[in-house]
C-alpha cells in the first residue's frame, strides 16, 4: 500500500478514490479470473467494466460456443479484434478479454497504444480447478480437456509474458485479494492511475 493509500485507509469513512488515465485490459488464460477480478476492479475504481466476449455475443446474438460451432475460430478471432479496437476507443475503464485475444499481434499493438495490459498469471492446476466443470469453453471440448488446457497454457504463456504488468494468482485468494494486488501493481504506473 502506498503512503497516500495508507493515510486514506487510516480514515475509515473516506474511501480511496482513483483516476484512471488509460483503459486496463485483463489478459490471461480461461479461468484466470479476468471477468471476476475485472468487474470487482471496475467497481473499486468506479469506472465502466467491459467484456469483449460479452460484446461479441451481443452483436452476434449468439454465445461464443455457438459462434465457434457455426463460423469457426478464425471468424471469431476477426470479430474479437474488431470489438477490442472499438472498446479501446470508448471511455476509459476495465476491459476483460478472451483467453486467446492477446495472442494476436494486432490486439497487443492496439492494447499497448491505447491502454495497459495486465496478465493474471495462474498455474495450470488452478486454471483446471476453475474450468473443469464448465461446458462453456469450446476449446476444451476434446477427449482430454486437461491435456488440451495444458498445451494451450504452454503455447500461450510466451504471449502473456509480453503484457505490461503481470499479477500472480494463487489458490485460495479471494477476488478482493486479487483486486488489491492489481491496484498495487497499477500504482507503480502513474501514467495509468493516480490516487485522488
Amino acid at each position: 500500500m502506498s503512503e497516500i493509500e495508507q493515510s486514506m485507509a487510516d480514515q475509515p469513512n473516506v474511501p480511496t478514490r482513483y483516476r484512471l488515465r488509460k483503459t486496463v485490459v485483463m489478459v490471461g488464460m480461461m479461468g484466470a479470473g479476468k471477468t471476476a477480478v475485472g468487474r470487482a476492479l471496475a467497481l473499486r475504481l468506479a469506472v465502466p467494466f467491459l467484456d469483449s466476449d460479452a460484446e461479441i455475443e451481443t452483436a452476434a446474438n449468439m454465445s461464443v460456443p455457438e459462434i465457434f460451432s457455426r463460423d469457426g475460430e478464425p471468424f471469431f478471432r476477426r470479430k474479437e479484434t474488431q470489438v477490442i479496437a472499438r472498446l479501446l476507443d470508448k471511455e476509459r475503464g476495465i476491459l476483460s478479454t478472451g483467453g486467446g485475444a492477446f495472442l494476436s499481434a494486432e490486439n497487443r499493438e492496439n492494447i499497448s497504444a491505447k491502454g495497459v495490459s495486465i496478465w493474471l498469471d495462474a498455474d495450470v492446476d488452478l486454471l483446471w480447478n476453475r474450468v473443469r466443470f464448465k461446458d462453456t469453453r469450446p476449446l476444451l471440448k476434446t477427449p482430454d480437456p486437461k491435456a488440451t488446457l495444458t498445451q494451450m497454457f504452454e503455447a500461450r504463456v510466451p504471449h502473456y509474458k509480453l503484457a505490461d504488468i503481470a499479477v500472480r494468482s494463487q489458490s485460495g485468494m479471494s477476488i478482493e485479494d486479487m483486486v488489491d494486488r492489481v491496484i498495487a501493481a497499477l500504482l507503480a504506473r502513474p501514467d495509468v492511475i493516480e490516487v485522488l
